[in-house]
C-alpha cells in the first residue's frame, strides 16, 4: 500500500545525512552475525554498531509493471524508510512507505517498498530514504539521523509495446565482478530489464553474501534502473540461508516460477530446483523438490493455454536446469519427463537455460526439441557469457556474446502471423 505525500525537499547524493534529532546510536547491526561467508572478491565487511547510518547498497528494482514497481535496500540499522518519486526529477513531490495490517513498515534493515498506481510508459524519478531508529519503547519512538540515496530513474511497462529487449546473465557463482564485466559487453545499447537465470552464488550463507555478490554490484552497474527478474539455480537452494533468500526478492505471484508479457513475447519462467534426489543424504531429508516440480508441471499445463501465451508473436521459456544437452542427472531428467512433452506440444519458439557452465547454442532435435536451444556459459573467465534477446513484430533475435566479446552465435525466429 503506498501513501503520497505533498512535495517533500530533494536531496541528491547517497549518504547525505540530516543530524537533526540525533540523540545516540546504540544496538549491534544484524548484519554482524552474517559475516562470515563462502566468498572471494569485492566482499565489504559488516558495519557495526559505531558507523553512521549507511546504505549498505543502492536501491534495486524488482517485479515491473505499466503502473507498479517494486524498490529494495538495505541499511545497516533499523530504520523507518520510504522513496520519495515523481515525474520531475527536480521535484519528486510523492512520498511512498509501506502499510501492513495498519502498520507502517519500520525499525528494520531490509526495505520493500512497492509503487503503485503509475501511469504506464511513463518515466519517474526517485530516491531512497532511510531515518534510523535510535530506540524504540512502547510509547516512545527515538530518530536518529536520515540519509538519502542519489536520485535514480525508471520506466513504467508500456502494454502496447511492439518490442521488448533484455539481458541474460547465468553461473555467476559468488564473482560479483562478472556483473560489470558482462553487463560492460552490452555497450549502449537499450535494454528493458536483466534475467538472471540461477546460480549466482554457490550456496547460501547469509545476508551479506547478497549484498556484496548481488544487491551492490547489480545496484552499480545497472539494478536502480534497469529492473531485474530472478529466478533460482540449484545452488540457489543450497545453504544455511537458503530459505530466508524469498524476503530479498519480489517476482510476480511472490514465486520462482511466473510468467510475463514484454511487447511481443511472452516469457514462462520455471524454478528447477536441485540436480540430486530428495532423498540424497546432503539434503538431510529436508527437501521436496519432485513435488515441487510436479507443481510446476500443472501450472504449466495452465498457462500454456492463456490467451496471453497463444497470441504471443514469440513464446520463450527461462529455466536454470536444461533438460538436453545436459548430463542425465535426476533433476535433469525429471524436468524433461515433466516439461519437455508440454514445451514440445505448446510450440515454443525459444528455451534459455545455464547449469552446464558450457555455452552451446542447439538447432531443434527431432524427438528431443523441436525448437532452438541455447544454453549460456559460466562462471569462469572464457566461459562466461551475455546473452541478449530482440525482439520485433517481424524476428526475435537471440544472441550470445562470451565475455572477451566475441560473438559465439545468433537464433533468429519469425513472428507469428
Amino acid at each position: 500500500m503506498s501513501t503520497k505525500n505533498q512535495q517533500l525537499n530533494r536531496r541528491n547524493f547517497l549518504g547525505n545525512v540530516s543530524k537533526a534529532g540525533l540523540l545516540g546510536v546504540f544496538g549491534i547491526s544484524p548484519l554482524a552475525s552474517t559475516a562470515k561467508n563462502v566468498l572471494q572478491d569485492n566482499q565489504s565487511p559488516p558495519l557495526n554498531s559505531t558507523d553512521n547510518t549507511q546504505f549498505l547498497c543502492a536501491p534495486y528494482l524488482q517485479n515491473p509493471g505499466s503502473t507498479h514497481i517494486t524498490i529494495f535496500w538495505l541499511t545497516n540499522k533499523p530504520c523507518y524508510s520510504w522513496v520519495e518519486f515523481g515525474e520531475n526529477a527536480q521535484q519528486l513531490s510523492e512520498k511512498a512507505h509501506h502499510v501492513t495490517n495498519g502498520l507502517v513498515d519500520a525499525n528494520s534493515t531490509l526495505h520493500k517498498i512497492v509503487l503503485t498506481d503509475l501511469k504506464p510508459n511513463t518515466t519517474y524519478y526517485y530516491k531512497a530514504v532511510s531515518k534510523e531508529i535510535v530506540d524504540f519503547q512502547p510509547y516512545k519512538l527515538t530518530y536518529g539521523e536520515t540519509i538519502f540515496s542519489e536520485v535514480y530513474s525508471f520506466t513504467t511497462i508500456n502494454p502496447a509495446a511492439k518490442e521488448t529487449s533484455w539481458l541474460i546473465l547465468n553461473d555467476i557463482h559468488d564473482r560479483p565482478n562478472s556483473f560489470k564485466d558482462l553487463i560492460s559487453l552490452n555497450g549502449n545499447d537499450p535494454y528493458d530489464f536483466v534475467f538472471l537465470n540461477g546460480d549466482m552464488f554457490d550456496y547460501q550463507t547469509g545476508e551479506q553474501q547478497l549484498v556484496d555478490h548481488l544487491f551492490k554490484p547489480t545496484s552499480e552497474v545497472f539494478a536502480s534502473e534497469k529492473p531485474f527478474l530472478f529466478v533460482r539455480g540449484n545452488h540457489e537452494t543450497r545453504g544455511k540461508f537458503a530459505r530466508q533468500i524469498d524476503s530479498y526478492f519480489d517476482n510476480p505471484n511472490n514465486r520462482y516460477y511466473y510468467s510475463f508479457t514484454r511487447g511481443p513475447v511472452h516469457a514462462i519462467v520455471l524454478d528447477t530446483g536441485e540436480d540430486k534426489e530428495d532423498t540424497h543424504p546432503v539434503y538431510a531429508g529436508i527437501v521436496d523438490f519432485d513435488q515441487y516440480r510436479e507443481q510446476q508441471q500443472a501450472w504449466l499445463k495452465r498457462a500454456v493455454q492463456t490467451p496471453e501465451f497463444k497470441k504471443a508473436k514469440y513464446r520463450v521459456v527461462m529455466m536454470h536446469i536444461p533438460h538436453y544437452h545436459s548430463d542425465e542427472a535426476h533433476g535433469t531428467v525429471h524436468c524433461r519427463e515433466l516439461f519437455g512433452p508440454i514445451f514440445n506440444d505448446a510450440k515454443i519458439d525459444l528455451f534459455i537455460a545455464g547449469h552446464t557452465h558450457k555455452f552451446g547454442i542447439y538447432q531443434p532435435e527431432a524427438g528431443k526439441h523441436n525448437y532452438p536451444f541455447v544454453i549460456g556459459g559460466g562462471p569462469k573467465a572464457g566461459n562466461r557469457t551475455l546473452i541478449k534477446v530482440k525482439a520485433n513484430q517481424e524476428q526475435l533475435v537471440l544472441t550470445m556474446l562470451k565475455d572477451d566479446g566475441s560473438e559465439i552465435g545468433t537464433v533468429k525466429v519469425k513472428g507469428r502471423k
